[in-house]
């Protein structure tokens, strides 16, 4: 009987891991598509069947109490056959893991990430706001609490993999006998079935509920900001961990203020008058009631700043400004009285007959390039 210790170098008291490593750097020395040596193939032979005992705790507490594991395996000793993929993770490194990919999956799985909407009016971004928000996501079935099985039953290991989750082939080849693994069709590689699945959730474990949560919504989020919410999503099969929950947050158009940032933008409509001499408003703002001094001689377009009153930093402290832009409004009808007092008016002023003349512009504007224009011709 052969020493399969010696065979890959090995003390008798060697590691499982020492095994696979002492494995996987004789198999890419001695594997016959690297080394063309006339004996490459017999010692690959010799390795490969080594590895096979002392890898299987079965067959290595029988080697090691005396026992040949290959004594009934016929022909020429490597008939029990390898692991082909053992072979593969020699070459491309999967044995590093410790064969955590193979052996049965488990039936509790990490849900999905669940993403909604939620729309909230502008004062809920500027200082922000308590939102319930209903989803529909999948829950714990509370019939079979995640087991997947009727009320009094339970799984029964599969009787074609015998709880494995995997099944193994052996083919020939110029090796020797390779075997192959591939998940247990029967039991899709969970290594048990359910006899009695639940009514309610049909074996899966979850179902799908609506529910209603509280968000708290910071003060200073915007349309597209996304809010994450751990383990609120979706529960995995078998109610195994839930994922996230992320909400993305639109907000609703104002009918007065827009927001351009963290600022806050108003057109107030002001009469003539009202421009000429000015006045002194009250403006509804999300702070409550503000006064508004317009100077005399305000013009259309002009701006005035009251700060702090925009919207709330999300990163940061403090707030942006809210912006009025005012907008002087001509009259389009006069009554025969109003337009005497106008006409009087322009008579003091001296605009009975307005010369109309364009706004001085920096050299090179538009004035500059007319200019320019006619000078060509």
């Amino acid at each position: 009987m052969s020493d399969y210790y010696q065979d890959l170098g090995l003390q008798r008291d060697a590691s499982a891991e020492e095994i696979k490593r002492a494995y996987r750097r004789l198999a890419r020395k001695l594997h016959p598509d690297v080394n063309q040596g006339a004996d490459a193939e017999e010692q690959f032979k010799t390795v490969s069947r080594a590895y096979d005992v002392l890898s299987d705790p079965q067959k290595k507490q029988a080697y090691d109490l005396g026992a040949d594991p290959f004594a009934t395996g016929g022909g020429d000793g490597f008939g029990q056959g390898f692991s082909f993929s053992d072979v593969m993770d020699a070459f491309f490194g999967g044995a590093a893991t410790g064969g955590a990919g193979r052996g049965p999956r488990p039936r509790q799985q990490r849900g999905q990430d669940a993403l909604v909407r939620l729309d909230i009016d502008l004062a809920a971004a500027v200082f922000g706001s308590d939102e319930e928000v209903a989803l529909d996501t999948a829950a714990a079935c509370g019939t079979c609490h995640g087991e997947g099985t009727q009320p009094g039953t339970s799984v029964v290991t599969c009787s074609v993999c015998q709880g494995r989750g995997e099944v193994q082939s052996v083919q020939r080849s110029f090796l020797g006998q390779v075997m192959t693994s591939r998940p247990c069709s029967a039991c899709q590689g969970y290594g048990t079935t359910i006899p009695h699945p639940c009514f309610e959730c049909s074996g899966q474990g979850r179902v799908r509920t609506r529910r209603t949560l509280t968000l708290r919504v910071p003060a200073g989020v915007d349309t597209g900001t996304r809010i994450q919410l751990r383990g609120e999503g979706e529960v995995g099969p078998g109610a195994g961990p839930a994922g996230d929950l992320y909400v993305e947050v639109a907000v609703r158009p104002h009918e007065t203020y827009v927001r351009r940032g963290d600022d806050l933008h108003v057109t107030l409509e002001l009469p003539m008058t009202a421009a000429a001499l000015g006045t002194a408003l009250k403006l509804q703002t999300f702070d409550g009631m503000k006064d508004l001094d317009v100077v005399a001689g305000a013009q259309a377009g002009d701006t005035q700043t009251l700060r702090g009153l925009g919207v709330t930093h999300l990163r940061g402290s403090g707030r942006g400004d809210l912006v009025v832009h005012l907008n002087v409004q001509t009259p389009t009808r006069v009554t025969p009285e109003q337009e005497a007092l106008l006409r009087q008016l322009a008579a003091l002023r001296g605009e009975e007959r307005p010369e109309g003349r364009l706004s001085s512009v920096e050299k090179g504007g538009l004035l500059g390039k007319l200019k320019d224009a006619f000078r060509a011709h």
